[in-house]
């Protein structure tokens, strides 16, 4: 139950948005490697970026501390590379990559194109000082 006092205007009710179409950008011929898309609505609580390999191109051994991803394979195919060791990615295979874990990403010979999606980042802040500190 809400009250009214409480309650969002219309004109400032959140909408859900079809923001784009991931098969679209995965059929993309000749993609350059690096971000298709990023999420960059205002307001928002997840950062989330469909991101093209070429073949043969990898992201190298990496460690997020702070942060778990989903992974969702899009197109093409590769190998996730954990300390477990390497794990096939083919499209539609979801994974979790939780904080703290390592791993690193190389894309087959079709290529890979992914989706991943995490809670956003916190922006830099810039404050004055307080008096005595």
């Amino acid at each position: 139950m809400t009250s009214e006092s409480s309650e969002t205007p219309d004109d400032e009710v959140p909408l859900p948005r079809i923001l784009c179409d991931t098969a679209a950008l995965a059929a993309v011929e000749d993609a350059s490697a690096g971000a298709l898309w990023r999420l960059a609505e205002s307001g928002r609580q997840l950062d989330a970026n469909v991101v093209h390999l070429p073949p043969g191109h990898r992201v190298d051994t990496h460690r997020e501390p702070d942060l778990d991803v989903l992974l969702l394979v899009l197109a093409g195919h590769g190998t996730l590379t954990a300390p477990d060791g390497p794990h096939a990615l083919t499209a539609g295979t979801l994974t979790w990559l939780p904080h703290g874990s390592t791993r690193s990403l190389a894309a087959g010979t079709e290529g890979l194109t992914y989706l991943t999606v995490h809670r956003r980042r916190p922006g830099m802040r810039i404050r004055s000082r307080r008096p005595g500190s």
